[in-house]
């Protein structure tokens, strides 16, 4: 599936294949790292389909550890929406000790459809990352893989930050990520319902934003009191309920607040979105917090 390129970490592991003994690191100077990538949806798209090539993760000593797919990996981020994800590494023996940044490497070139965004009436724009061909997607945030153990993590592409509409048929999509890392050992999730009479409503485009803290004040994306992630909700066919899911949060305490607004919500403006209703609420690790929003709640 992919190539690991970094050249001191196969010289020591071809070593042990030998049972040197005396010169040779032990497994306790290794451990186990398993990234997977997941995405807080945007309005009105269809899909948003990003082609990765690899991964880079930099040890705080050391050069970085970089694993290059056999073939890029054609993701469209909108299937990953509330608690799924997606692998890109599973189970990597990587060097143990504290980690300075991660860089997923991306296929998104002005003017080419390697990497696209889709809308409901069919329509394809080619997705721009700037940069992307030089440097990738890098997310500074540290994290320790732990000796002869495991470190599981999953980045979330908030798509409702991330992607700038350039207002022009010609132009391309520019994608901005705002990406957050979580540990899969640290989080939680939120799930509910909507009354129908809110979210039925032909003019409403309905999602549920999440905010850190009980009373936070609310805000929309790009203003100072921006939420930490937002859902969508959308009809359940079979239950005939209007739900939705806001995943991969850490253990604490959340406000969670309802609009029909969220089509009104451009990610470089502060812009004035009304909410419905507010509520608290707080989410265990490895549990899923019921709540629902309506007149009754």
């Amino acid at each position: 599936m992919y190539n690991s390129k970094h050249i001191g970490f196969a010289a020591v592991a071809a070593a042990g294949t030998l049972a040197l003994s005396g010169c040779l690191s032990s497994s306790d100077d290794f451990g186990n790292f398993s990234l997977s990538v997941t995405d807080a949806p945007v309005d009105d798209a269809t899909a948003v389909v990003v082609e990765f090539t690899g991964v880079s993760i930099k040890p705080a000593d050391g050069q970085a550890e970089v694993f290059t797919f056999d073939e890029p990996r054609t993701i469209n981020l909108l299937d990953l929406q509330g608690t799924a994800s997606e692998a890109l590494l599973e189970d990597e023996l990587v060097p143990a000790g504290e980690y300075e940044w991660i860089r997923l490497h991306v296929n998104a070139l002005n003017g080419q459809m390697d990497s696209y965004i889709e809308f409901d009436d069919g329509g394809q724009h080619s997705l721009f990352i700037p940069s992307g061909a030089e440097t990738g997607l890098k997310l500074v945030s540290g994290f320790v893989v732990p000796a002869n153990g495991s470190a599981d993590f999953t980045i979330d592409f908030d798509l409702r930050k991330s992607i700038a509409n350039p207002q022009s048929p010609t132009v391309d999509y520019i994608l901005k990520p705002a990406l957050r890392l979580v540990d899969n050992a640290e989080v939680g999730h939120i799930s509910g319902t909507v009354a129908a009479e809110w979210a039925a409503d032909a003019d409403c485009a309905a999602a549920v934003y999440v905010y850190e803290g009980h009373n936070a004040e609310t805000g929309s994306v790009g203003s100072d009191n921006e939420p930490v992630t937002s859902a969508l909700v959308a009809l359940n066919g079979e239950s005939g309920e209007y739900e939705y899911t806001a995943g991969f949060l850490l253990e604490g305490d959340y406000t969670a607040a309802f609009t029909c607004e969220a089509d009104q919500d451009e990610p470089e403006e502060d812009n004035e979105i009304d909410f419905l209703q507010s509520l608290n609420t707080s989410v265990s690790v490895d549990e899923t917090t019921e709540l629902n929003f309506g007149p009754d709640a």
